[in-house]
């Protein structure tokens, strides 16, 4: 077309030779940038005796539809400028300069870590909504207690690496009274139901259904963590995971909860998908951070897209990683109540460390919750304090405001390596007799003063949940290891928790 238009010559510039201005341009749409002065030394060189009217038009028609001008000799070097560049595989991508607004819940218990991430996160071009929740802390990527919907892309370290970490409650009609009387009995229950520490594995797997899933076949990397994924099913890890008795308090009934008001025992378990989450999250996020480099801190929230091979990948190992954490805890839970000769009343499971889709403001988007409880309408949930403070049966009330999310427990106020050096075994010992709890392993830093406290956290999002039952830790079992952290010091802050 335009060589069609330079042959017929086009009307003859009885001014003299064209001169455009960069303003021009602007005028009819063209974008800031190199395109303007390509345009404009093009055009008076090769049109420099054409009506400049011919030539505004012919720039328009080139910005209306610049594939058409593409292999244009000389107008394709406009063209080629005003066609969308595809992304570039390993380009560094900018963040927005301003980003989404948040709601930030309980903010003067939050550290300025946590939050300086959740600000990061806000300017990512994929943000759509987020908030942060009264028990967060630095974590890597987003925080933990980071909330956050994406459109159309996952972040793996936005989920975290205990992908569908959780929490589920067992309440049994058994006076809580008998953990005082027969704490023997209920202490080697618990010592004989699950193993705990980094890396331990059964002698033999338990069968579930969950090992039979397809992807195991279908995704390579899934392919070879099978095994493994068999011999740990039912075990807790490490960390802050545990397993243990207390007493359920029910004050009054709640049409969701079903339970008469009374005192019950209740089995707590906290732990996720072991070493299958953990290497589903390294091997996708190793490559997310290949296709889509951020730059500085922000490097550890490159994402995925849902509508390419590996985000569709990680979307199913996401799941499939889900479902094997809340395997892990049936089996703890299923041995148990074999052992009590009792089936539960009612279990509350609830998990966190996912992406979920969801609907907001009329669209669908990609919901973190990394470290935060699902808490949509009527939706049941466990949000834990530490190894003494109680922890709360809840109600969601489906807040848009926290995108239907409350925390995951107290969140902690130190350092696992903060508490190691400022804590001793003397207060802990102290504190664990004060409130009448025994601990079957557990270390210095998982102490009640490593974490923040519960009653302050529970008053910060009063608005989101609503408390239908309280749980007391009496005999609580997590590993004893000294964190390998500790042994070799990381930043402040930097807990996966």
């Amino acid at each position: 077309m335009g060589g069609d238009l330079r042959v017929a010559a086009l009307k003859k510039n009885k001014m003299g030779k064209l001169k455009l201005r960069g303003k021009d341009l602007r005028a009819i749409g063209y974008p800031e940038g190199p395109v303007i002065s390509i345009a404009m030394n093009i055009m008076e060189k090769n049109y420099k005796f054409t009506e400049q009217e011919d030539v505004m038009n012919l720039l328009k028609q080139i910005l209306t539809s610049p594939v058409e001008y593409a292999n244009d000799a000389v107008l394709g070097l406009i063209a080629q400028q005003l066609i969308p560049k595809k992304e570039i595989e390993g380009a560094e991508i900018s963040l927005n300069n301003t980003g989404i607004s948040f709601n930030i819940f309980g903010g003067d218990q939050i550290e300025e870590g946590a939050t300086h991430q959740m600000y990061q996160a806000a300017k990512l071009p994929i943000a759509v909504a987020g908030a942060l929740m009264p028990d967060a802390h630095a974590g890597y990527g987003l925080p933990i207690g980071g909330v956050l919907a994406t459109e159309n892309a996952v972040i793996p370290y936005g989920v975290g690496v205990d992908i569908g970490c959780r929490m589920c409650l067992s309440v049994f009609d058994i006076d809580p009274k008998e953990l005082t009387q027969r704490d023997h009995y209920f202490t080697r229950e618990l010592n004989e139901a699950t193993l705990f520490g980094a890396g331990r594995q059964f002698d033999e797997s338990t069968p579930h259904e969950v090992l039979d899933r397809k992807e195991f076949d279908e995704i390579p990397i899934l392919k070879a963590l099978q095994g493994r994924a068999a011999r740990q099913l039912g075990s807790s890890g490490s960390g802050n995971h545990f397993v243990e008795f207390g007493k359920v308090e029910i004050t009054e009934k709640d049409a969701i909860l079903g339970l008469e008001p009374g005192e019950y025992l209740g089995l707590l378990s906290h732990s996720g998908s072991r070493a299958l989450g953990a290497n589903i999250a390294g091997h996708y996020t190793k490559i997310a951070k290949q296709k889509r480099r951020l730059p500085g801190e922000a490097n550890n929230l490159a994402w995925l897209d849902l509508t390419e091979e590996e985000g569709i990948e990680y979307w199913l190992a996401m799941n499939l990683a889900g479902d094997y954490a809340s395997a892990c805890h049936e089996v703890i839970h299923n041995k148990i109540a074999r052992q009590l000769g009792r089936q539960p009343l009612k279990r509350v499971e609830n998990h966190h460390n996912f992406a979920w889709k969801e609907i907001h403001e009329g669209g669908e988007v990609i919901v973190h919750r990394k470290g935060a409880t699902p808490a949509g309408k009527d939706v049941l949930g466990i949000i834990p304090g530490s190894m003494t403070a109680p922890g709360y049966i809840v109600k969601g009330k489906g807040q848009e405001a926290s995108l239907s999310s409350a925390s995951h427990g107290a969140g902690r106020k130190m350092s696992r390596t903060a508490a190691l050096n400022a804590l001793t075994q003397d207060l802990l010992k102290k504190t664990l007799q004060q409130h009448g709890v025994k601990l079957l392993g557990g270390g210095l830093d998982e102490a009640p003063q490593a974490y923040k406290d519960i009653e302050a956290v529970m008053q910060s999002q009063r608005q989101l949940i609503d408390v239908v039952g309280k749980f007391t830790p009496r005999i609580v079992k997590m590993d004893g290891a000294v964190p390998k952290q500790w042994k070799k010091p990381k930043k402040e802050g930097q807990d996966e928790s």
